[in-house]
């Protein structure tokens, strides 16, 4: 069997405290994905999903060049999982993945938060942060850039 060697520019990264998963939020802002690609495997106690991340550390705005990756996002020590404002029944409805952030409970528990564009929630109750952030393959052109009307406008920009 033949294996694949990753690229050289792939990103794998781990998360173990809260600066940690600043870092993979950033990564993954903008990703997209299906409902149908978020999964909870309580038995492990693990919620992973697959994502099309866009590419923002190659993002060039001057040569209007751009790209996604796919890549996979597992949380571990997950206790329970809840869900505002994503239709569960429409497993191909689209996601963007804009933040995650985490709530301390009881050191070092706490509520991970998964938010998406239209105000969606994943909530991941969990013992400690424990993530892990890989890509999965090559990069490929998209022509579109997300945006950010909201945050341009706040921040007084056109």
């Amino acid at each position: 069997m033949q294996q694949k060697m990753p690229q050289a520019d792939s990103l794998k990264l781990a998360a173990l405290d809260e600066e940690d998963l600043s870092v993979i939020s950033a990564c993954v802002q903008d990703a997209v994905m299906k409902v149908g690609d978020l999964t909870y495997l309580s038995q492990e106690r693990r919620f992973a999903l697959a994502v099309n991340r866009f590419n923002w550390e190659r993002a060039d705005s001057k040569a209007r060049s751009y790209e996604r990756r796919r890549a996979a996002l597992v949380f571990d020590r997950v206790t329970a999982v809840s869900t505002a404002s994503l239709r569960r029944d429409l497993p191909d409805a689209v996601l963007s993945l804009l933040a995650i952030q985490f709530e301390e409970t009881d050191a070092p528990a706490g509520r991970i938060l998964l938010l998406f564009a239209g105000g969606g929630v994943v909530r991941l109750d969990v013992e400690c942060i424990e993530a892990r952030f890989a890509d999965l393959g090559a990069a490929w052109a998209t022509s579109a850039r997300p945006s950010h009307a909201e945050a341009d406008q706040i921040d007084g920009q056109p």
